[in-house]
């Protein structure tokens, strides 16, 4: 059964994310808030962690997986950004934004999109989320946790996600507020000009100058 935190959602203690980080370190597989959805999550360097992530998600190993970056400066380790999108990138993060980006050597294959070898980033706008980043001082694997289950996302309060993930992950987080169920905007940075794969969070915000078509190649 997972070891619940329940962690202040402005002022996160500090011990207790020290905690839950050392835990992550040794492979551990935890729930968590983020800016957008509650998200299931492990260090982006634990190989064992991702393989148990993937089979909570019932995804293949070729499906991508996105992770949390702390800043600007930190993307630039695990993503090849142009100037364009670096430009577009200053002006949305910290945010609701999932960016599609080109890997570099850092991003395990494991989370990768493997024919394009691609990668999800996002750097939330999120108190817990920016300092469990901090203190682990490394990318965090962040996918929607109700979409893992078999039931509609509508129809699933926060203590129902708890009762249904907590024999499946080692750590629970608590942030004493309501769930969020919107998600992420995701937009594609790997061509000349950026397009919207999904509309979510912060869309209103990129609506008229992001195209929801595919560039031609």
């Amino acid at each position: 059964m997972a070891k619940v935190y329940s962690l202040h959602p402005k002022d996160p203690q500090t011990r207790n994310v020290d905690q839950i980080c050392a835990a992550l370190r040794q492979g551990a597989v935890m729930l968590y808030p983020t800016d957008t959805v509650y998200a299931i999550g492990c260090d982006l360097n634990s190989k064992p962690a991702i393989d148990r992530v993937r089979s909570i998600k019932r995804l293949a190993n070729d499906k991508p997986l996105t992770f949390l970056c702390s800043s600007l400066s930190n993307i630039a380790s695990y993503a090849y950004v142009s100037d364009p999108a670096y430009r577009l990138l200053k002006r949305l993060i910290p945010g609701p934004y999932t960016f599609l980006l080109p890997a570099t050597k850092l991003v395990p294959k494991l989370v990768m999109e493997p024919k394009r070898r691609t990668t999800g980033i996002r750097v939330p706008d999120h108190a817990i989320s920016q300092a469990l980043l901090s203190a682990l001082d490394r990318p965090i694997i962040s996918t929607s946790a109700a979409s893992s289950l078999d039931t509609e996302e509508r129809y699933l309060s926060k203590a129902e996600l708890f009762d249904e993930l907590e024999n499946r992950v080692d750590i629970i987080i608590d942030n004493d507020l309501p769930m969020e169920w919107q998600v992420s905007t995701v937009l594609d940075l790997t061509g000349n000009e950026p397009w919207a794969v999904r509309r979510g969070l912060g869309w209103d915000a990129v609506a008229d100058w992001v195209s929801e078509e595919e560039p031609m190649s």
